[in-house]
């Protein structure tokens, strides 16, 4: 039985909407929150690969930068993500050669069958709308043998940071909690399914590593600030009183700073890495 919170909620188009000065925010306050030492987990995975990869879902180029700093020069990636804004803040992050920069969709990908020989994509496919059918893509560029790595982050609950951000959030607005952490970020965490609908793709070898590391921020704000601001937590937030967002946001780091301390802070983050083969 499939277990996660996405089972039962459905992504919203404002799940999807990474736009305005959100980037901006993202990468500044949860880049090397919890995005930079998976990327790095990633990337080692990736050590000493030589042939074509490709990148969905790239966001403000995390993993892009992490890739670039870590594959042989010669190593050409394309990096691709749905939100143009996204894409122009990792661009103007990141000038590096070997880097194409490209707006497409995962689901749809403007690529020639067998066109590479890895597909990475850190924290996307939770934003997949049709899973099984982002995945059949990903296969489909992939050259005999090529391999599909990406992550999802496990449920929030395993998450100490930001399921204290995501009850905070939904305690102010108690008549119409939101809750965009538990259903996107984290609603697609059950291996079960990540596995079925891989097999639906046309993946037979798969393997799922769970993978615990700490998150960690100069202070209680800066999540906060993040998760508030910088992701479509956002667009719920001001859906129900655009007034509310700084105050909600400093309930938010009140509540991280009771918990955690009130100076640098540390927590627990867990997500699952896969990588399926060709």
């Amino acid at each position: 039985m499939f277990r996660c919170m996405a089972t039962v909620n459905v992504m919203t188009e404002a799940d999807k909407v990474f736009a305005g000065s959100i980037p901006a925010l993202y990468d500044r306050y949860l880049g090397p929150f919890i995005f930079e030492p998976y990327a790095c987990d990633l990337a080692e995975r990736l050590a000493g690969f030589r042939g074509r990869l490709l990148e969905t879902a790239a966001g403000t180029g995390i993993v892009t930068r992490a890739l670039a700093r870590t594959l042989p020069a010669g190593v050409a990636i394309t990096a691709t993500d749905l939100n143009q804004p996204m894409l122009d803040h990792a661009a103007q992050a990141l000038d590096a050669p070997q880097v194409t920069w490209r707006q497409a969709n995962a689901l749809s990908l403007p690529f020639g069958n067998a066109s590479f020989d890895a597909v990475v994509c850190q924290f996307g496919a939770m934003f997949f709308p049709d899973k099984p059918a982002g995945f059949a893509e990903a296969r489909r560029v992939l050259s005999p043998g090529g391999r599909f790595l990406f992550s999802v982050w496990d449920r929030i609950e395993e998450n100490d940071i930001p399921a204290v951000v995501s009850d905070t959030v939904a305690a102010a607005f108690p008549d119409d909690p939101p809750s965009f952490l538990a259903r996107t970020p984290h609603g697609y965490c059950d291996k079960e399914r990540i596995r079925h609908d891989l097999r639906t793709a046309g993946f037979s070898r798969i393997t799922i590593d769970t993978v615990a590391l700490r998150s960690r921020a100069a202070s209680a704000a800066d999540p906060a600030i993040g998760f508030c601001t910088g992701t479509p937590l956002r667009h719920e937030i001001e859906a129900r009183d655009a007034g509310r967002l700084d105050e909600v946001t400093d309930r938010a780091a009140q509540a991280v700073a009771r918990r955690f301390g009130d100076g640098p802070i540390d927590g627990k983050i867990q997500a699952h890495v896969i990588t399926a083969t060709a």
